[in-house]
């Protein structure tokens, strides 16, 4: 089916231009176009992250060198800098992040039946937390963030099933990251791991009563008292202490009127212990450890995106510009992540990308690509366990 296709233009096919030019439509993207529609600005960079081109010069470059292929890739023309730039000021950044929204809800649910390591439960499992792009305040006066200097956060819900984001936020490097809760809507019954940054009583009592869960670091201040305490802990797991309490301080006692569960472990492999505060009293205190140690996941996602996809050196200046980038950089994660469950691929979201970006070029099938590549690491993983 994909004979004598570019794998780019392959790569195009998991991708509904359909649904796309809905939120073109909705916001009138490509009123008064004439060189470059919304369409094939999407591609332009979309062909930027996935070849990892460090700007805007360097995306048009490489397009004007392969002009002859730009057809068969599925780009309709090469533009220069000043056009693709012009479009990213002006364009509604809100059809890319519309289109964002779109493409997780339709890669979520193939990842829904992932297992959470040592976690053994049936609940949505999220971790949420933000990652921070330094910037120039100068250059970037509509961002301000710490200590004088201009920063974007981008605030991240992921789905432990599979490393997929489920919400995304952009906003300035002052934002407080508790102020997310206000915006996020919970999933009854979804568990919800976070650090102690995020605990805002008012929040997570909101949360609670929309039953869904929480698990976060308790700060070290907390003012509380014990109202049952298990003896029941096998201390060799690392759980120390598994009680339930209620809060002391006038305030947040109005805030958050209900009993919480506290739980201490002892982390033997870094020699820590932690105290953990959460609303589910129905999991085991191990559970409570275990869920909360894959919020690493989140950050080993936010260290993959910087490190893989192109977003430390940001293609605009303007908050419009910026919002486009980040969105086009999470619509690559998630199309890479789309084509992995579509090809059955053992191969890691980042292997793949690494082996996409030195192939948009070639015509071989992205199935026969991945999977050659997967059947060669078998056989030499057979011809090895042959050889001890």
């Amino acid at each position: 089916m994909n004979s004598g296709k570019y794998v780019f233009a392959q790569l195009l096919q998991y991708i509904s231009r359909y649904e796309f030019e809905k939120y073109v439509s909705a916001y009138n993207g490509d009123f008064r176009t004439r060189e470059l529609n919304c369409w094939n600005q999407f591609i332009q960079l979309f062909f930027g992250q996935l070849t990892a081109r460090n700007s805007l010069r360097d995306i048009c470059t490489c397009l004007k060198a392969h002009r002859n292929k730009l057809y068969h890739l599925g780009v309709r023309q090469y533009v220069n800098q000043s056009t693709l730039s012009r479009a990213n000021e002006r364009r509604d950044f809100r059809i890319f992040a519309d289109f964002g929204n779109y493409l997780i809800e339709q890669v979520r649910p193939m990842y829904a039946k992932e297992p959470i390591p040592n976690v053994d439960i049936d609940n949505e499992v999220f971790a949420l937390d933000s990652t921070t792009i330094s910037l120039s305040l100068k250059l970037f006066s509509w961002a301000p963030g710490k200590y004088s200097r201009g920063a974007v956060k981008i605030h991240t819900l992921l789905d432990l099933r599979g490393s997929i984001p489920s919400f995304i936020l952009i906003t300035d490097g002052k934002y407080h990251d508790s102020n997310v809760l206000d915006v996020l809507p919970p999933i009854p019954d979804a568990i919800y791991i976070m650090d102690k940054a995020y605990i805002d009583f008012k929040a997570l009592f909101h949360m609670h009563k929309l039953s869904a869960f929480f698990i976060s670091r308790a700060k070290s201040t907390m003012d509380y008292s014990v109202i049952e305490n298990n003896y029941n802990v096998d201390e060799s797991t690392g759980v120390r202490s598994d009680e339930i309490i209620q809060l002391n301080g006038y305030k947040s006692k109005q805030l958050y009127p209900e009993p919480l569960r506290l739980v201490e472990f002892y982390d033997n492999d870094n020699d820590l212990t932690l105290t953990f505060l959460s609303n589910n009293f129905d999991v085991t205190a191990l559970e409570i450890a275990n869920l909360y140690r894959n919020r690493w996941q989140i950050e080993i996602f936010f260290k993959w995106i910087k490190q893989n996809l192109t977003i430390k050196t940001l293609w605009g200046h303007s908050e419009n510009a910026v919002n486009i980038h980040i969105w086009v950089a999470i619509c690559t994660y998630l199309v890479v992540a789309k084509i992995k469950h579509a090809v059955k691929s053992n191969l890691s979201i980042y292997e793949i990308l690494q082996i996409l970006s030195i192939s948009v070029f070639d015509k071989t099938s992205i199935r026969e690509l991945l999977t050659e590549f997967q059947t060669n690491q078998n056989v030499k993983e057979q011809r090895n366990l042959f050889s001890d």
